[in-house]
């Protein structure tokens, strides 16, 4: 039955996309569509699964990717401006493709959606990405589509082109590695082989409901930075700086480049001292927990994957 499901992924380039295609693949599914507007990660996508079906489509404009969900079993829907400069960019990335993609899956009667959604709605913290994250998750349910939200925290994993990810490239690269503050500001860092699992049990089981999807183990930030470096044998002496220079110099780097790896919002999201439910998603999915430091070193020391590197 499995290879018979019809699995649609919008927004399915990035790094749960691309974590969920390779686990999909290993159970089975082979009826794949990937449906991304970021060419180069699509092509990175097209040569690490050339068996799966890729196409650029844009989600927030009405077109001929709208074909592709009639017979379609299941969509997850993926896609998400995390990180930028422009509202607007949040509003058509993050609400109106929202929308469109709700009008194929209504218009196709595809029976099911798996919405990823993610912790920042329950945030303290009032950005762009928060703000439109919690009208996206609104559309979703309310549109009456039978449905599983997950709301994840922090992803890392395969093909992570930002947060730890690219912390860790940016170690490898500068011989002083900086921490605003004191550096205890807690995180609850999710694997996304782990995640990725837990939405193959959605597409299995048709579960219905919101799950907060938490990491299980409370780190601190500079913690996981020194197990960062600990996993990637990086040479670079980490330190401390003031809370005020490490914002200003996010702020001027803002400045010189349209789309910076970590924003000066980000910062601010950093200290916010927001900590999520930790449910018993091992329990509910049958899905173990994979401890962080085992997570990391599969992070940055698998044979194939590790060396896969998205583009911003």
């Amino acid at each position: 039955m499995m290879k018979q499901t019809r699995v649609i992924l919008a927004g399915g380039a990035g790094l749960v996309g691309q974590n969920l295609v390779a686990r999909l693949k290993i159970k089975g599914y082979d009826n794949i569509v990937v449906l991304d507007k970021h060419r180069t990660n699509l092509n990175v996508l097209k040569k690490i699964q050339p068996e799966v079906t890729a196409e650029f489509a844009d989600l927030a404009e009405p077109g001929v990717w709208h074909r592709h969900f009639e017979g379609a079993d299941v969509v997850v829907m993926l896609q998400a401006q995390i990180s930028g400069q422009e509202y607007q960019e949040f509003v058509r990335n993050n609400v109106d493709s929202t929308q469109e993609v709700l009008n194929a899956i209504k218009s196709h009667r595809v029976p099911y959606l798996v919405h990823i959604s993610s912790s920042v709605v329950e945030s303290v913290v009032n950005d762009f990405y928060t703000n439109t994250k919690k009208y996206q998750e609104k559309l979703v349910l309310e549109s009456g589509i039978p449905c599983s939200v997950l709301r994840p925290t922090l992803m890392f994993g395969w093909f992570d082109r930002k947060h730890l990810g690219w912390l860790s490239r940016f170690m490898q690269k500068t011989p002083v590695f900086p921490i605003p503050g004191h550096g205890r500001y807690m995180r609850q860092p999710l694997y996304v082989g782990d995640f990725c699992n837990i939405i193959i049990r959605c597409i299995e089981n048709q579960a219905n409901g919101i799950y907060n999807i938490s990491g299980h183990e409370k780190i601190d930030y500079i913690d996981i930075i020194h197990e960062i470096k600990r996993a990637t044998s990086a040479k670079t002496v980490i330190t401390k700086i003031p809370y005020r220079l490490f914002y200003a110099l996010l702020w001027t780097w803002g400045v010189f480049d349209k789309n910076p790896p970590f924003t000066t919002q980000q910062l601010s999201a950093l200290i916010a001292k927001d900590e999520f439910e930790v449910i018993d998603w091992p329990g509910i999915f049958g899905v173990p927990y994979t401890p962080f430091s085992k997570a990391l070193d599969e992070t940055f020391n698998d044979p194939i994957y590790s060396k896969v590197v998205l583009e911003f």
